[in-house]
């Protein structure tokens, strides 16, 4: 797989979790927020589970067995995307949508940042503005014009961090074990194990509530978890965290396209500005590099 085929399937990812923002909002039913994302990656890595033991059994076949360490950096994989996922929510709770969607977004240059500097990786100029680019779109779209720091936006700002080491540590994992399915699962299965238990003691479910967002968790566990986050997983094989990090911003975007065609949102002048700056971030981060390539 080419990177450029790699990103158009980050950006594919990005459509799923920007459509699947409408079925999160109105297909919850009375589960809460923890406890619904555990069985929507419950669900997930149900789907994912059968092709993943196809392909751990070939690395077995290969004598490439996964390492105790590759497996504990999978749980940690899993840990980040959970923390990820309570912090932010916890963070809405708070704090305005505009804000948690701008706050959320602080990942974008968050990735290139510790990659450079934490992993050492060698980062492409165009990286830096199209990065900042990317949260000034999100900015715009998400609305916000006066940024009053509360409680709530101190949440959604760690889970920002914790998007940050998810996006780094898929990459990671994904290259090492080459057996992106496997770290798919172990992933959607650690988050979900993690969810159902603070889920329990903080939400208290009842088994009617599951059942009443059935429909809710079957679409988001099977498009978002099973599909989307699958494919992260085997797209970050072959394209650079910092890549991945702009090119899933573009879930902006396409979340505000659902809730326009679906929910009848009307996008102003000002927020399809904010949706221009963020796709022309992504193409200069497609394209900039290419063009250095054939100067060369």
């Amino acid at each position: 797989m080419t990177r450029f085929q790699a990103n158009m399937i980050l950006v594919f990812a990005s459509i799923i979790w920007g459509s699947t923002f409408v079925v999160q909002q109105v297909a919850t039913g009375d589960l809460g927020a923890i406890s619904f994302t555990s069985a929507r990656f419950f669900m997930g890595a149900l789907i994912v589970l059968p092709f993943a033991l196809v392909q751990l059994k070939q690395r077995q076949k290969e004598e490439q067995k996964i390492t105790r360490l590759e497996w504990m950096g999978m749980v940690l994989t899993g840990l980040a995307l959970f923390s990820a996922a309570v912090l932010q929510q916890i963070g809405i709770f708070h704090t305005t949508v505009a804000n948690a969607g701008f706050l959320t977004a602080l990942y974008v240059p968050m990735v290139p940042f510790f990659a450079f500097f934490a992993l050492k990786k060698t980062i492409h100029w165009s990286i830096w503005p199209a990065s900042i680019g990317c949260l000034v779109g999100t900015f715009i779209m998400s609305g916000a014009k006066n940024l009053n720091v509360n409680a709530g936006d101190i949440w959604v700002i760690a889970s920002a961090f914790f998007w940050a080491v998810h996006v780094i540590l898929v990459g990671t994992m994904a290259s090492r074990t080459r057996a992106p399915l496997v770290v798919a699962v172990v992933q959607f299965f650690t988050c979900a194990t993690a969810g159902l238990i603070v889920g329990f003691f903080v939400e208290h479910p009842q088994i009617a509530y599951f059942a009443g967002a059935f429909l809710g968790i079957l679409y988001t566990g099977f498009l978002s978890v099973g599909i989307a986050f699958t494919l992260q997983v085997v797209a970050q094989r072959y394209t650079p965290a910092a890549d991945t990090a702009i090119i899933l911003s573009a879930e902006t975007v396409f979340a505000a396209l659902a809730g326009f065609i679906f929910l009848g949102e009307g996008l102003s002048p000002l927020q399809l500005a904010g949706a221009t700056m963020i796709l022309s971030s992504i193409l200069a981060v497609q394209l900039l590099p290419i063009y250095a390539r054939r100067q060369t």
